[in-house]
């Protein structure tokens, strides 16, 4: 098996137990931007955590796991960090969460985010994993409508499908059909719609910005000029009547 350098980013920390990483997150948990948890495989007789037992920790204190990639035959990296305020949940951490929380195990930082994700409907909207994730109604009856776009559907692999209704069912509700509308026009190989034609109100012509500022600018101009709006008189003629007037 190739070997792969350590990421330099952040510290890669191994733990032996589920209770040196909850020491660990217990000092750290709101000073550290976070890190990766060196996971030993289970063919390497190496005492480690386990990646259940690292989730299970990391979501009593507000942490949640995120990239890992294998090392070298020995070892596992998964990076573990602070759950960011919009971050989505799994309908598994929910479940995970309401049997640490009955355990006594949650920590004030965990039981903040649970808190601030029921608060703006991220609790509700938890996604189910790839297993398990089924099309919903809604996304079925448009499927149904378009047989090109359902056709291409099911040519779509288990990973591929699971990012499409993941991305369905964490989305927000008032955008929710003009996410399935995208769906299936981009299954369906559809381009997007054009814009409805304005109408001959909305695209009747305004004066530029420059344009009126210039018409304003003649018009004053012209009113100063004419005053009370007596007519123009020639320059030359005023002088002259000024040069008379000096003689008298």
């Amino acid at each position: 098996m190739p070997t792969r350098p350590e990421p330099t980013d952040r510290p890669v920390l191994p733990f032996a137990t589920a209770s040196d990483f909850e020491a660990f997150l217990d000092r750290e948990h709101k000073t550290t931007e976070g890190i990766y948890v060196k996971l030993a495989k289970k063919a390497s007789g190496i005492p480690s955590i386990t990646p259940a037992e690292a989730v299970e920790t990391a979501l009593c204190f507000g942490w949640i796991d995120a990239h890992g990639f294998s090392l070298n035959e020995t070892y596992w990296v998964v990076r573990y960090q602070p759950r960011r305020p919009k971050s989505m949940w799994s309908q598994k951490n929910v479940n995970t969460v309401s049997r640490l929380q009955e355990q006594g195990r949650m920590r004030p930082a965990g039981l903040a985010a649970v808190e601030a994700a029921k608060a703006d409907g991220r609790w509700d909207r938890a996604y189910a994993g790839a297993a398990t994730m089924t099309a919903p109604d809604d996304l079925l009856a448009a499927l149904a409508a378009s047989p090109a776009a359902a056709a291409k559907f099911e040519t779509l692999g288990k990973q591929d499908r699971f990012v499409l209704l993941q991305r369905l069912h964490t989305g927000l509700p008032k955008t929710r059909e003009k996410r399935i509308n995208n769906m299936v026009n981009t299954l369906a190989g559809n381009k997007a719609k054009s814009a409805p034609v304005p109408t001959k109100v909305e695209t009747e012509k305004k004066p530029k910005k420059n344009d009126a500022v210039i018409g304003a600018s003649k018009k004053r101009k012209l009113d100063n000029d004419q005053g009370s709006g007596a007519p123009l008189a020639n320059k030359s003629s005023r002088r002259a009547g000024l040069r008379s007037q000096n003689r008298d």
